[in-house]
């Protein structure tokens, strides 16, 4: 019988690889909590409204990419193909908006149908942030900033943030009058997306990733010429305060980005590290999508990363190798020893603020082979409990980076006392760590 694969465009993540996804989750949370932001979390599935009405029926995602199905009930569901939509949808069906401003972000999975390709699932997975109740544009660079922190943490070369100004209702006629005196002389040389677009939504032409509409957008005219002052007032104001805190970009008139709720600010992180697909991050302003979605006129903005090409930029820094060696394999020869084993392994894992993995091998196999397998499990120290241990009251402790061992006295029948002992000795492996801090 064959094995069954996972479908096409997705991934599972599983150890020792999961560890490195926990490592930049747990640095994501705590980033988020830094700059005040709460976690919100939604259904993988909507109403497929919701991104026809939210994202734009003119955009690749809802014309091509979308994971549509009708249920049971005879209702259009989609897997939802990006988060900002479902978390207005959120805060409009919970009234959170009456509690006033709200910073969010979250950790989740997204959907499309789009052909794979490296670091591109039909399931990925997102950070976001969506920060609504500010039209300032001190509410953008901080959204800039939170990212532009991530990316620093990180020591990523070569990052470029990118920025520019699409205006919005008030200047958004000019501007498209500007685009189709464009582009319709050259409508033949199109390609065929952006000839179905080029009366219905020029502006998406702008984003257009097809190699024979490149020479026609490097020509387009730009937004910034069309906007309005009060859109100039607010971009000029966003590049002054950026560069106030330290924050260095560059200004793409031609950026755009791939959904219809975007207004004035828009702006992308890339990396030469990634080569052609360059883009680490990227959002912007979205301060009608709220009302367009039924809810009060209510500025926002964000961003999303996308944490499949996050790692794999990581991966082409050479900055995430092999995950970190860390926690304790208990290993017991005989029945005796196990005996003790079994209420020190209670007592180590009862230490929850300490936080370290404890792992034990239940068989019967000699001392040699046990020590191997804590090795294959990535752990950074074992405790060694025989005949010999139990006679003399003692444990044996081996850091399995150094490849030394140490004997430490132990009250084996105080399994308490003897795991603080123990977790002492095993911060000590690593001064800097909280460990020490939590005995």
């Amino acid at each position: 019988m064959s094995k069954i694969a996972a479908p096409r465009g997705t991934a599972d993540v599983h150890p020792p690889q999961s560890a490195r996804w926990q490592a930049l989750e747990a640095r994501i949370h705590a980033l988020a909590r830094r700059f005040g932001y709460g976690e919100i979390r939604t259904p993988i599935f909507e109403a497929t409204e919701l991104f026809e009405r939210g994202v734009g029926e003119a955009t690749d995602i809802v014309e091509k990419e979308m994971y549509t199905f009708v249920d049971k009930g005879g209702r259009s569901l989609t897997l939802r193909p990006e988060l900002t939509a479902p978390v207005v949808r959120a805060l409009l069906e919970h009234n959170l908006l009456t509690s006033g401003p709200q910073r969010l972000y979250y950790i989740e999975s997204f959907f499309r149908h789009e052909r794979p390709q490296k670091g591109r699932f039909r399931q990925a997975h997102q950070f976001g942030t969506e920060f609504f109740g500010y039209a300032e544009p001190e509410a953008d660079v901080e959204v800039i900033q939170l990212a532009f922190e991530l990316l620093r943490a990180y020591r990523v070369p070569g990052v470029v943030l990118r920025l520019n100004s699409i205006g919005d209702e008030s200047d958004r006629p000019e501007y498209r009058t500007a685009l189709l005196e464009h582009f319709r002389p050259l409508r033949e040389s199109l390609s065929e997306d952006s000839q179905r677009r080029l009366e219905r939504n020029p502006l998406r032409i702008l984003d257009s990733k097809a190699e024979q509409d490149r020479e026609a957008i490097a020509s387009a005219p730009t937004f910034l010429a069309s906007l309005s002052d009060a859109n100039r007032a607010h971009f000029e104001s966003v590049c002054a305060l950026l560069g106030a805190i330290g924050v260095p970009y560059v200004i793409e008139p031609r950026l755009v980005r791939g959904f219809d709720y975007y207004t004035r600010t828009v702006f992308e992180f890339v990396s030469d590290a990634l080569g052609s697909q360059n883009a680490i991050c990227g959002g912007g302003r979205y301060d009608d999508l709220v009302r367009s979605l039924g809810g009060p006129p209510t500025p926002g903005v964000g961003f999303g990363l996308g944490l499949e090409r996050f790692l794999m930029l990581l991966d082409e820094m050479g900055a995430s190798g092999a995950a970190e060696r860390e926690g304790i394999a208990v290993i017991a020869i005989g029945v005796a020893a196990w005996r003790h084993a079994v209420l020190l392994i209670a007592a180590l894992r009862r230490r929850d603020e300490a936080g370290i993995p404890i792992v034990a091998d239940y068989g019967d196999a000699k001392l040699e082979r046990q020590l191997k397998r804590a090795d294959r499990a990535n752990v950074r120290a074992a405790i060694i409990l025989g005949d010999d241990e139990l006679a003399a009251g003692v444990l044996g402790l081996r850091d399995l980076m150094a490849r030394v061992q140490v004997k430490l006295p132990a009250a084996l029948d105080d399994p308490d006392a003897t795991a603080v002992d123990v977790l002492r000795w095993y911060g000590e492996l690593r001064p800097a760590s909280a460990i020490l801090e939590a005995v």
